[in-house]
């Protein structure tokens, strides 16, 4: 009886994983929208200041780990047409 590996993760998962990422670059885009609007000073909401500037890095990472994850992920039908008319 063969097991699927643990690294596999299901779709479920995988829909939760980017929905979470989706909604943290939206807190970071909100963050930033009202301390340019002036709502609130960031020096004065200083635990919210540090909040989102760890969720800042820690998506900067995730987009970081998803490029070099992706690595080369061109269709080879593309490539191998593109080379075929010389450029």
């Amino acid at each position: 009886m063969a097991s699927r590996p643990a690294s596999r993760l299901t779709s479920v998962a995988i829909f939760i994983r980017e929905t979470f990422w989706v909604f943290a670059l939206g807190a970071i885009f909100a963050y930033l929208f009202f301390m340019l609007l002036g709502a609130f000073d960031p020096g004065d909401a200083t635990g919210l200041t540090v909040a989102v500037a760890i969720l800042a890095v820690l998506w900067m990472l995730h987009a970081w780990a998803g490029r070099r994850r992706a690595g080369d992920a061109r269709d080879p039908r593309v490539v191998e047409a593109r080379e075929r008319r010389g450029f």
